[in-house]
C-alpha cells in the first residue's frame, strides 16, 4: 500500500527508537494493523485516521489526525476499554479485516462513556462486554450452535452438559454443569439485551473459548481488573 487512507483506532504502542513509536492499530478497513509512528500517539479508545505505506507486517504511519473531541475514560471504563483492546490485539490475526467487530467496537466505546448515567453500572458493563465478545467470537469462526449437543442431537431442556471447544456440549450424567434450558435460551437471544441466565451462561462459556484461544498467556486487564475490585 502507498498513502493509503485508514480510519481506526489506536489499541497499544511502544517506544521505538529516539523518536518513533510501534503502534498497533485496529481500523475500518484491514482489521488489526501495525506500524512505526514518528510522531506523538494518539491517546487510546479515539478515533483517528492516518496514511499507511509499506509492503511489510510493519508500515510507516503518517499525518495522524484525531477525528473528534478527546476522550477520557476512567474506573471501570477504562478496565473494559482495556479489556476490549487486549482481546483485539491477541486474538485477532493482521490486517484481516473484521468489519462486524469494528463497529460492535465502535459502539461499545460509544457507550462506555455513558457508564456513570447508569443505575446498575455492574449489571450495564456486563451487557456491553457480552455482546462485545459475541460478536469478535462469531467473526473469528467460535460461533456456537445452541441448539445440538456434540452428536448433533437436540439439546434438551431437563438435560445438564459440559462445553468443550472442540466438541460442543456433551451431556453429563449428573445434574451440574450447564442447564440445557439456559443454552437452549441463548438459541433466540436478543443482542439489544441478555437476561441474567443468558449473561451467566456467556460469562463462562465465553472465558472458557477465550482462555483457550489464548493458551499460557492470560489477560492482563483481567488481572489488573481483579485487582482492582
Amino acid at each position: 500500500m502507498r498513502n493509503e487512507l485508514l480510519q481506526g483506532y489506536l489499541i497499544h504502542h511502544r517506544k521505538y527508537r529516539e523518536r518513533s513509536h510501534i503502534v498497533h492499530l485496529f481500523t475500518q478497513e484491514y482489521g488489526r494493523i501495525d506500524g512505526v509512528l514518528r510522531q506523538t500517539p494518539p491517546p487510546q479508545f479515539q478515533p483517528i485516521q492516518l496514511l499507511a505505506s509499506g509492503r511489510s507486517e510493519l508500515k510507516n504511519f503518517s499525518k495522524l489526525e484525531i477525528q473528534h473531541q478527546p476522550i477520557f475514560f476512567h474506573g471501570d471504563a477504562f478496565f473494559c476499554g482495556f479489556y476490549l483492546n487486549e482481546l483485539i490485539l491477541r486474538l485477532c490475526a493482521l490486517e484481516e479485516p473484521m468489519p462486524q467487530t469494528f463497529a460492535q467496537y465502535t459502539k461499545t466505546l460509544q457507550h462506555l462513556q455513558k457508564i456513570e448515567y447508569q443505575e446498575h453500572k455492574t449489571l450495564y458493563l456486563k451487557q456491553l462486554l457480552r455482546k462485545f465478545e459475541l460478536v469478535i467470537l462469531s467473526e473469528l469462526g467460535y460461533s456456537l450452535d445452541y441448539t445440538v449437543d456434540h452428536k448433533q442431537a437436540p439439546i434438551v431442556a431437563e438435560q445438564f452438559y459440559s462445553f468443550h471447544l472442540n466438541e460442543g456440549f456433551v451431556p453429563l450424567a449428573q445434574k451440574a454443569g450447564l442447564k440445557g434450558e439456559d443454552i437452549l435460551s441463548m438459541s433466540s437471544y436478543n443482542l439489544q439485551e441478555f437476561n441474567s441466565q443468558q449473561l451467566t451462561l456467556l460469562s463462562r462459556l465465553y472465558r472458557q473459548i477465550i482462555s483457550a484461544l489464548l493458551g499460557d498467556r492470560p489477560l492482563k486487564s483481567r488481572q489488573l481488573w481483579v485487582q482492582q475490585r
